[in-house]
């Protein structure tokens, strides 16, 4: 799955040349071969590597405080979305449901690669859930629907519809 994911950042930043990435150990660890350098292993390092290579810096966080929260999100991927538990799911749906309350992005007011990592992270999940399912985490289901829709995000993935359209009562007119 990581390979994908960074395949597809390298489409999202326009990178014309792909990097050669092989995995490492049971659990799969991308590793970059680098011609400038040594290996680099981990998504999350190499993500990061791409968006500097490439001069991007905004997708990394503008300020001090959103490069920070941006960190803390790539962390919170790897250590929480690509190794849970069956009963870790409802508590990692909360979670961000709860987070992204008054948020349209994870860090700041603009899009990073913790919305797409986390996006990419979160998409089995989502997938797996029913529509009713999907509407108990609105601002979740909110979010993830704006960032597939997010230009040259959503390349390896199939869509997903996260919100059906509701029947309002005569009372809240």
């Amino acid at each position: 799955m990581a390979l994908r994911e960074l395949s597809s950042l390298e489409k999202y930043l326009g990178l014309k040349k792909a990097n050669k990435y092989s995995a490492q150990g049971d659990k799969k660890v991308p590793v970059l071969q680098n011609n400038k350098g040594p290996p680099l292993v981990g998504l999350m390092t190499i993500a990061s590597h791409l968006v500097k290579e490439v001069k991007r810096p905004e997708l990394l966080g503008g300020s001090v405080e959103s490069r920070a929260v941006v960190q803390q999100w790539l962390e919170f991927r790897v250590t929480k979305l690509d190794s849970y538990t069956k009963e870790d799911i409802k508590i990692i749906l909360k979670d961000l449901n709860l987070y992204l309350q008054d948020k349209v992005y994870l860090a700041g007011n603009q899009f990073t690669i913790a919305d797409a990592f986390i996006y990419y992270g979160v998409h089995p999940l989502i997938v797996d859930l029913s529509v009713q399912e999907r509407e108990q985490f609105v601002n979740l289901t909110r979010w993830f629907d704006h960032i597939q829709h997010y230009p040259g995000v959503r390349h390896h993935l199939p869509p997903v519809v996260v919100l059906r359209n509701r029947i309002y009562t005569g009372r809240h007119h």
